[in-house]
């Protein structure tokens, strides 16, 4: 009993120490990476974004490290859109703003892209990959591109 009634007192009296441990537990962010393997075929690989403290902010804040990106724009297109196998033209952040999406790579291994999905699409060469959009919505989506790999992410485990 003793041990609860330190553990309440140091909790009032150092209330960033929940803080902390609310900091720690955060679900990992994940971004589905589409690259071109060996193989010469696309792929999916889910990673995680690293993410590091905020100097002089509350240690509740965090972000990733900084991309650069070189054109940015917003995507609308119509339900039932198809495109069959391309290629990503240059290395970018799409994140799906509304809408549904599909992504199929080589070995019918498919994506599905709602709201607040984020792909890092860099199969710049290959075979590359079909989209459609799903539904009876528009897709729209966010387009960053960015010419380097992304240094912000890890593997997921």
């Amino acid at each position: 009993m003793r041990c609860v009634n330190v553990l309440l007192t140091l909790a009032f009296l150092f209330p960033c120490i929940g803080q902390v441990v609310i900091a720690q537990e955060h679900a990992p962010v994940k971004v589905t990476r589409l690259y071109t393997g060996e193989d010469g075929v696309s792929h999916f690989q889910e990673v995680n974004v690293k993410f590091s403290p905020v100097p002089g902010a509350p240690n509740t804040v965090e972000e990733s490290e900084p991309v650069s990106t070189k054109k940015s724009y917003v995507v609308r297109i119509s339900p039932g859109f198809f495109e069959d196998w391309h290629n990503a033209d240059v290395r970018r952040y799409v994140i799906t703003i509304s809408g549904r999406s599909e992504v199929e790579v080589a070995g019918g291994q498919k994506l599905i892209a709602q709201p607040g999905q984020v792909v890092l699409a860099e199969d710049l060469t290959g075979k590359g990959h079909t989209f459609r959009v799903l539904g009876d919505s528009d897709w729209v989506a966010l387009f960053c591109g960015h010419g380097k790999m992304s240094g912000c992410l890890r593997r997921a485990v």
